[in-house]
């Protein structure tokens, strides 16, 4: 049995109709959700970046959703305010909230002014931050010198269980080099043969508790359609790391998109118009041994999708909650 969650894209919906469009997919059957965590979209053309924390919030209390975050700490946030953020959710709704570090991508983390470091530098921070975190949540008072600094600090409020903190990977190395940490990991679309060293990377490396796959899609009734969306939406995010961690600003990712064409978005996004081929699809990526899928449609108009979704594809599936 698989968990099939929501996931919102505050880089192209308003949080106003992200909200309505979580409260939506609750309605039509989806057990679980999650969300993105940007500063800057990864295109003109989705037009949206509002602030995460903020929204789930209200998403939690809107819902009976779990519901999960994807965020970088290090850089843009002080690892100690992300736990404070992940333990105060979690405190107030138990059991519904957990958080996944990833070591960021620059055109979000830029704001700072500090220097972009080296990608093993950027997994080296990564590392301390989870640690500082998993102490924080855990009730220890932290202080750190390293890549980061942490000067006695203390959650007073504090969830008994703490949010679980999983790993955000997307090759086999870091997926098996988080398994030392982390409570849990999630990874985004790539080929089922990729998926699956992922998968077992992680476990090997004696990962424990669910894995997810974050699944990009498009949808619309017409083939052409759903192609449009994907090509108009996603096709900056098509290229895939290590270009779209290191571009700096939309306008660049924006220059690579413009050269993605249909071969490629095909790769990075499921797009079909024949719902059963999509349900076909979701159940090969359930059949690697992936716990929980996280459904990204990546048009900016979710009804449709959660609509057509609700009726035909999820009752094809066997879902189960968190």
């Amino acid at each position: 049995m698989t968990v099939v969650g929501f996931h919102a894209s505050h880089e192209q919906i308003h949080p106003s109709a992200l909200l309505d469009a979580v409260a939506l997919a609750e309605d039509v059957g989806f057990t679980a959700a999650m969300c993105s965590d940007h500063f800057a979209p990864w295109s003109a053309a989705q037009g949206h970046s509002a602030l995460a924390w903020a929204w789930l919030g209200a998403a939690l209390e809107r819902t009976s959703l779990p519901i999960g975050v994807v965020t970088a700490p290090g850089q843009r946030y002080h690892p100690a305010i992300v736990a404070q953020a992940a333990a105060t959710l979690e405190a107030m709704h138990p059991g519904r909230h957990w958080v996944a570090l990833g070591s960021g991508e620059h055109v979000n983390e830029h704001i700072t002014g500090d220097p972009w470091p080296r990608k093993e530098v950027r997994d080296a921070r990564l590392h301390e931050c989870a640690r500082i975190i998993q102490d924080l949540l855990a009730g220890e008072e932290v202080s750190h010198d390293g890549l980061v600094t942490v000067d006695r600090a203390r959650l007073w409020t504090r969830p008994d269980p703490p949010p679980a903190v999983l790993a955000a990977a997307v090759s086999p190395a870091k997926a098996a080099a988080a398994a030392a940490w982390a409570d849990g990991l999630i990874t985004v679309n790539q080929p089922p043969e990729v998926l699956r060293d992922v998968l077992g990377a992680y476990r090997g490396a004696g990962g424990r508790g669910p894995t997810a796959l974050q699944v990009h899609l498009s949808w619309a009734p017409d083939e052409d359609e759903a192609l449009a969306i994907a090509l108009d939406q996603w096709r900056a995010n098509a290229p895939g790391p290590p270009l779209t961690w290191e571009a700096a600003t939309v306008e660049e990712l924006d220059q690579v998109g413009a050269l993605v064409g249909e071969e490629e978005i095909r790769e990075a996004v499921l797009v079909s118009g024949d719902l059963k081929q999509h349900a076909a699809w979701l159940q090969e990526r359930a059949d690697l041994g992936f716990d929980q899928l996280y459904l990204h449609h990546v048009g900016q108009d979710q009804r449709p999708f959660l609509d057509g979704f609700g009726e035909h594809v999820l009752p094809e599936l066997e879902i189960t909650a968190p």
